[in-house]
């Protein structure tokens, strides 16, 4: 630990991860993940993908393929089909240009990546990773597009960077990309590194002259020729000559994982909502609702406490505060996850579920409509016969780095054992709601109707032999491979009545 605090220039061995946990004084209140399941929200796992080494990031293209690509810390984006297999060939390879280390809890690395909406005509993929240049770390972000020749691989010679930012220091490199609905891209920045913001009179993160500590929007579209980015029109700070015009947001510390919300099924309430979680320092992680032009208060506040007493107390702040904050007796570094919207698990709709990295709690907050306040709840692994079905299980690696959701929506986690950007201890799992899959049984039980199945597909959709059984919607892959492992893979599926939806 000695050793890598002095590399990042660190005194406070508080601040300093690779060992943390190895400090009694500091971990003596840090809870584990409870093994009592009463009072929890019980949920089992899938195991997806595992010998992964550190899963930063799980994605897909929005191109109706189904497909979905893990990216690795070392600069290894895979392809995985949507029956879970992976491709021998990587989608992207820059391990050579990526900047990261063996050193547990490396911050440095292949952060992010994410899909242009328009993709399937585009082929533009954006990727966020650090580098070295002439001795100097920066955080990169660039632009690929898909080689002609192959659907599941990148064209290596086609980057274009787009944007390059020095890092002071070794750690907070932020590292998510999201498109919002608007068609922009959205790039979240740490705050330079080192402890407690220490760059300027008042910190990267308040400093609206550096592009450190912030929320940035960019205009990737029609890029091709002129500027690689444009300026959006209603960006929040086009008119403050102190400022960058690509900020939309800023006072953020280290925001490690953000996401837009697809709003409520049916009514789409809370649409376009971005979540993010932003590590704390000493003593706090926070949940925020990120808005245009906001302030989200770092260096001044952590979660809702007072950090910086001049800052705190300026009234000219005028931050906003977080909608959920955690003490770091149940957790010391916030994995920012999703509000849940997809189909397989209507218990668990507009529940933001997220995690801690280092106590690897798994977490829950709800919207209370008529306060407009956030609920806590602890997701625990499931007891007894909550887990028996095929092919689910109970338990996971404690380093919870990332969440995803695929196409429809349902909802992913990767962690490791060994937080080593080298290690192949990663592993992908989805989240499941077993009284769901009661369900299905239950009403299996009452139905008379039984008909085979021509193959075992696992798209959105099964399409049956028998021309009057139509199509059962909305991920019947899930119960499809429910029956076949019961029923000794004969393909045979029991169901309810004609057009019943699994999802209603």
């Amino acid at each position: 630990m000695a050793k890598f605090c002095r590399y990042l220039s660190l005194e406070d061995t508080d601040y300093c991860f690779p060992h943390l946990l190895a400090n009694q004084n500091l971990n003596q209140n840090l809870g584990l993940v409870t093994a009592d399941a009463e009072g929890c929200l019980q949920l089992c796992l899938v195991e997806v993908a595992n010998g992964l080494r550190n899963p930063v990031a799980m994605v897909h293209a929005n191109d109706g393929t189904h497909r979905f690509f893990i990216a690795e810390q070392v600069g290894l984006v895979w392809t995985y089909l949507p029956d879970r297999s992976r491709l021998e060939k990587p989608f992207l390879n820059i391990s050579k240009a990526v900047l990261t280390s063996p050193w547990e809890g490396d911050e440095r690395g292949f952060l992010g990546i994410v899909f242009h909406p328009k993709f399937k005509f585009n082929g533009k993929v954006y990727v966020y990773y650090s580098v070295e240049v002439h001795y100097e770390e920066r955080i990169r972000i660039s632009e690929f597009r898909i080689s002609p020749a192959d659907m599941n691989s990148l064209d290596h010679g086609s980057e274009r960077i787009i944007l390059e930012i020095e890092e002071p220091a070794s750690n907070h490199n932020g590292g998510e990309l999201l498109f919002g609905d608007d068609g922009y891209l959205y790039i979240f920045t740490g705050d330079g590194g080192m402890a407690g913001d220490p760059f300027g009179t008042f910190g990267n993160a308040q400093n609206k002259s550096t592009l450190l500590g912030k929320v940035l929007r960019i205009d990737v579209n029609n890029n091709d020729h002129g500027p690689l980015y444009r300026i959006p029109p209603d960006n929040p700070f086009l008119n403050d000559p102190k400022a960058r015009p690509e900020i939309y947001a800023y006072g953020v510390r280290n925001m490690w994982r953000c996401s837009f919300d697809r709003g409520e099924p049916h009514t789409k309430e809370g649409k376009g909502r971005l979540f993010c979680g932003d590590v704390g320092q000493n003593k706090y992680e926070e949940i925020d609702i990120v808005e245009k032009g906001k302030n989200y208060g770092w260096r001044a506040r952590e979660g809702f406490s007072c950090y910086d007493k001049k800052l705190c107390t300026n009234s000219s702040m005028d931050d906003v505060l977080p909608i959920y904050a955690y003490p770091h007796k149940m957790g010391k570094s916030v994995t920012g996850g999703y509000v849940y919207r997809g189909c397989e698990s209507p218990n668990l709709n507009g529940l933001y579920i997220f995690g801690d990295f280092m106590s690897g709690r798994l977490m829950s907050l709800k919207e209370d409509h008529a306060t407009g306040e956030w609920q806590y709840s602890e997701i625990c692994m499931g007891t007894g016969q909550t887990c028996m079905f095929p092919g689910l299980i109970n338990n996971y690696y404690q380093y919870i780095i990332s969440f995803a959701e695929d196409e429809a929506g349902e909802l992913y986690f990767m962690s490791t054992g060994i937080p080593s950007a080298t290690a192949p201890h990663g592993v992908v799992y989805k989240v499941v709601d077993t009284s769901r899959y009661e369900m299905f049984f239950l009403q299996s039980l009452s139905v008379v109707q039984r008909v085979q199945v021509s193959s075992p597909m696992l798209g959105p959709s099964v399409e049956l032999d028998q021309g009057t059984a139509g199509v059962i919607h909305c991920r019947a892959a899930l119960l499809l491979q429910s029956w076949e492992s019961m029923l000794s893979g004969d393909h045979q599926l029991v169901m309810g009545p004609v057009g019943w939806d699994i999802c209603s």
